[in-house]
Formats: structure tokens, C-alpha cells, sequence
């Protein structure tokens, strides 16, 4: 491991002017559950790390007058997970966020930086991803307002600039009968990392069992977190059955893009696609009191 510059800003004016006038070998330090293995293995070589955790903003964990979550970019995911109504309000969320690591890693790393690193397995990130998840970004002149569609570039990239800083993510709340469900394949339980991972959340129309909003996000099988505004589309509007489901497995299948690595073929991730997908609406169709015929 390379030597470093190591500060601690205490305020959020401290830590952007850091930013703007250290250049670009800077990296942030949250939980650094992913930076620290980085380091070790000569992935990131930085002149300057920045420690976040002390800045008051990127605590901040908490509802608003408009009923949405804000989530600081220092957060610890066990004391999200743990947040009042979390699990009942967010449930999708909950689910992918319970997956990360082990309890000693949920408890040093942070929402904030599974979405910083841009790891296309994240687990938070499909359900960020399904519930109009939006990041405030600031630098030293201002701050603006990025959808979490437009925050993942690539492994390991985001399209947060040099000097930008993710202070927190707002999630509003689901609408009234929604539900939602998360699910992933890993070769082990614990501690592993997604092969795929797959985000289904269904929005029923009042006093109706037919979908009013659907939206279905994927991990691990493109070169970051997508959506899949064609399979979405075929739900909405419709009523749910096994028949529509199981079509909008298949033909999100086909729309993922996987590729063969160590860990999977790309034909595995495929069918990992479609099985997930038809078992995560299944899933969410229970939470809504839809009964769908039972099968894989």
C-alpha cells in the first residue's frame, strides 16, 4: 500500500473544498469495507483520502413533511436497516440491503457507498433503482438532484465529477397498494457476491387487481443496474396471472445482457434472469393479496 494523505473534515463546506483543490487521486472513505481491500490490493492508488463519517449532512437518517426517506451518504446499513417501519415501508430495500456482507460489514459500510462504487452486483442498487431513489450531489458551487438512473457509467463508475460529493439519498415512499421484492442467486448464502440479482415492484389500481405501475431492475447482468422499461410495460394495465408472468420472465430474460466470467456463463445468468424475475412478481403479487398458481 502506497502512502496517503489522510483528512477528516468535520462540515461539508470543509470536505467539498478538499475536493475542489486536491485533484483527481482522491477517494472517499465511508465505511471503506470495499476502499480498505482496494488499497490492499493496488486497485486504488490515492494521494488523498477524504474520511466522510464526521460530516453532520451525510448522517442524517430520516422522514420528511413529504413522507420520504433520507438516507446520508456516511449511514451505516445496519442502523438503516434497523430505522423504524424501514422493513414494513421499505421491504425490497430492506431485502437487499439485509444481504451485504456480514453483520460487522452492514455495520462499517453504507448505502452511500455500495452506490459509489458502482459495482454492477450491488445489492442495494435494483431496489434503489425501483423506488425513484434520488441523489443529492454537491460540490463546492451548489448542489443538484441526479435520479438514480442516471448516477451508474459502467463497473466502478458513476457520473458523480471529481469534485462531487453523494451527500444522500431520498426515497419516497411507495404508493398505496404497492409491494415489492427483491431477490438474488449467490453460490454461498453469506458473505458472497450476486450472480444476478433482480428487483420486481407492482403498483395495483384502486380497488382493483389489476397493475396499475410496474417496474423491474436487474444487477449483475449488464455493465451496471438497469431497468427494463419493456418487460414494465407489458404488466402495466393488465391483470396479473401465472400466463403474464411468466411471458415478462422470458422476455426480461432476453433483454439482459450478461456476460461469462469466473463465477457464470452468460446463458446461466440468462435463466437465473428469467427464473428470478417470475419468482420475485410472484412474490410481490403475495404481499398484495394476489393469488398466483404455485410452480417455480
Amino acid at each position: 500500500m502506497q502512502n496517503f494523505e489522510y483528512f477528516a473534515p468535520r462540515s461539508l463546506p470543509e470536505a467539498l473544498a478538499l475536493l475542489e483543490n486536491t485533484g483527481q487521486k482522491v477517494k472517499i472513505l465511508a465505511g471503506g469495507t470495499d476502499l480498505i481491500a482496494q488499497l490492499h490490493a493496488g486497485r486504488a492508488q490515492p494521494a488523498i483520502i477524504i474520511d466522510i463519517k464526521n460530516i453532520p449532512e451525510l448522517n442524517r437518517l430520516g422522514w420528511d413533511a413529504d413522507k420520504s426517506l433520507h438516507i446520508g451518504a456516511a449511514v451505516p446499513i445496519s442502523t438503516v436497516v434497523d430505522f423504524p417501519y424501514f422493513q414494513q415501508r421499505f421491504g425490497m430495500l430492506h431485502q437487499g440491503c439485509s444481504l451485504i456482507g456480514s453483520t460487522r460489514v452492514r455495520n462499517r459500510a453504507t448505502i452511500g457507498g455500495n452506490v459509489c462504487n458502482a459495482a454492477p452486483s450491488a445489492d442495494s442498487a435494483p431496489a434503489l433503482l425501483c423506488l425513484g431513489t434520488k441523489a443529492f450531489v454537491a460540490n463546492s458551487r451548489g448542489t443538484r438532484v441526479v435520479p438514480m438512473l442516471d448516477i451508474f457509467r459502467g463497473p466502478g463508475k458513476t457520473s458523480l465529477a471529481a469534485n462531487e460529493l453523494l451527500v444522500e439519498l431520498e426515497i419516497p415512499a411507495p404508493p398505496a397498494h404497492s409491494a415489492g421484492c427483491y431477490l438474488r442467486h449467490t453460490p454461498r448464502e453469506e458473505m458472497d457476491i450476486a450472480v444476478v440479482g433482480v428487483a420486481a415492484f407492482l403498483v395495483l389500481a384502486p380497488h382493483s387487481k389489476t397493475c396499475q405501475e410496474a417496474r423491474i431492475a436487474l444487477g449483475a447482468v449488464a455493465p451496471t443496474p438497469i431497468r427494463v422499461p419493456t418487460t414494465e410495460a407489458l404488466l402495466a394495465g393488465n391483470s396479473l396471472n401465472k400466463e403474464l408472468i411468466t411471458q415478462v420472465a422470458e422476455k426480461t430474460a432476453e433483454a439482459a445482457s450478461p456476460i461469462s466470467d469466473i463465477r457464470s456463463s452468460a446463458e446461466y445468468r440468462r435463466e437465473l434472469v428469467r427464473v428470478l424475475t417470475r419468482r420475485a412478481l410472484k412474490a410481490a403479487c403475495v404481499s398484495l393479496d394476489i393469488q398466483i398458481e404455485s410452480g417455480d
